[in-house]
């Protein structure tokens, strides 16, 4: 069994697996930031923008979402700060042409009954 992609030490399937698949909802913004990354690294692009908040989906595409997500070759994540909404991020990653990258991130999530979602975020 493959070891989670957001760095938590954990097997897939105990960590952020069941965010993904609709087993489990994230219990912080924390935990739904990692599955997102993880999301990024599996592409399942219907989790990415599901778990969007309903204000800014409309700005994400499917299709571009999920270039972004295929044509990257995901690293690993590290989480810079997590207090309440705010989650502070830095996601390394090869792009398409093996370059290395970081995409640095101040999100912003946003709590609806038992469910988070992503709102959006400051790029550094």
């Amino acid at each position: 069994m493959p070891y989670c992609h957001c760095g938590s030490d954990k097997l897939l399937s105990d960590c952020c697996e069941p965010y993904i698949f609709g087993a489990q909802k994230a219990a912080s913004s924390e935990i739904l930031m990692r599955s997102r990354y993880t999301a990024y690294c599996l592409q399942r692009v219907d989790y990415l923008l599901a778990t969007t908040h309903s204000s800014t989906r409309k700005y994400h595409d499917k299709k571009e979402t999920a270039a972004f997500a295929s044509q990257n070759h995901w690293m690993r994540l590290e989480i810079i700060n997590a207090s309440g909404t705010v989650v502070e991020f830095k996601a390394y990653y090869l792009d398409n042409q093996l370059q290395p990258k970081t995409h640095h991130e101040k999100s912003t999530f946003s709590k609806e009954g038992d469910s988070w979602f992503y709102v959006d975020g400051e790029w550094y």
